[in-house]
């Protein structure tokens, strides 16, 4: 019997094809990185670049393989990340994970980059203290609209960092080297994370007005037959309705309240419930059905967690 399976020629025909028509390339390594700029390539597994010695770019949508950290200097054209169209101001950073496509629209036009760009394989951090946990640092799955915004001084901390890992490729390979590249690409992550809290607090204004957005989102969807036929609102979709990554709106709501995102929707979930409750002519699990639970049992359970007493206990009580 032949096999199904198409052969690697005619997966990779596709796979060109579908590049010609979504204009997407693949970046798999920091030596194709770093001789799309112009410049040399020091380590395989890790690269920084001061983006004002590489030579223009063309603009073009790609999908990588790396882990990449960019520190813009001026406004540049206009960056095409995730879902949104980002148009950069002075000193801003932004992170892209390997999987996530990026890029510029195609223009025909040549691109100077700026600013400073960090480029490394996952490969590199493998074993390390950093590998077991970057996947905590959750900026790099926010959205290009959600770019960390410095000041000076902050700035000069970023380019301290990369001028340390500079100076380690410099150096000649040696048994320290992974350890201390590593540890500076942690260093600087750190200090990125410390950054977005500040900035989270600075825009305090701005979050206030999200927080008031995302309960009128749980009131209009509480009161409209969604739960019936969506389910429980899950912070993916809470955030899709507010045009913000899921990963930026959790760490907003959790700077902002001190609760989760998921927390603060089982919160608004029992507050809703409590109040239909105290409508008799509803059973238990009519209510959990509109609140959206496809098994009554479970929303006893959670109630009973959140608030001590089971539904119907609820009921008699009050």
């Amino acid at each position: 019997m032949q096999d199904p399976r198409p052969t690697d020629a005619i997966l990779n025909f596709v796979l060109e094809n579908l590049n010609i028509v979504n204009k997407v390339t693949k970046l798999e390594s920091v030596a194709q990185f770093n001789t799309q700029r112009g410049q040399e390539t020091l380590h395989p597994l890790v690269s920084v670049l001061d983006q004002s010695k590489s030579k223009p770019i063309r603009p073009t949508r790609f999908i990588s393989d790396l882990y990449l950290v960019f520190l813009k200097d001026t406004k540049c054209a206009e960056l095409n990340y995730g879902r949104s169209h980002y148009d950069y101001q002075e000193e801003t950073m932004i992170f892209i994970a390997p999987g996530q496509v990026a890029g510029f629209d195609e223009n025909g036009e040549l691109l100077q980059p700026n600013g400073w760009a960090l480029a490394f394989h996952p490969d590199l951090i493998r074993g390390t203290a950093i590998g077991r946990h970057v996947k905590d640092y959750s900026f790099f799955a926010y959205e290009a609209n959600e770019a960390l915004h410095l000041s000076g001084r902050e700035r000069q901390i970023i380019i301290e960092c990369f001028n340390k890992i500079q100076y380690e490729l410099e150096h000649a390979i040696d048994k320290h080297s992974k350890t201390l590249i590593a540890s500076n690409i942690e260093l600087l992550l750190n200090y990125c994370v410390r950054f977005y809290d500040r900035q989270f607090i600075t825009r305090t204004n701005i979050n206030k007005d999200l927080l008031a957005k995302f309960e009128t989102l749980m009131d209009d969807y509480f009161q409209s037959d969604k739960p019936q036929t969506l389910g429980i609102p899950s912070v993916g979709y809470c955030a899709d309705r507010l045009n913000l990554s899921a990963n930026y709106f959790g760490d907003l709501i959790k700077k902002e309240t001190g609760r989760s995102a998921h927390e603060y929707i089982q919160d608004k979930l029992i507050a809703v419930a409590k109040d239909r409750i105290f409508d008799a002519s509803k059973s238990i699990t009519e209510i959990a059905y509109e609140m959206g639970f496809k098994y009554p049992q479970h929303f006893t359970r959670l109630f009973k967690q959140r608030v001590g007493q089971s539904p119907q206990e609820y009921r008699l009580l009050n």
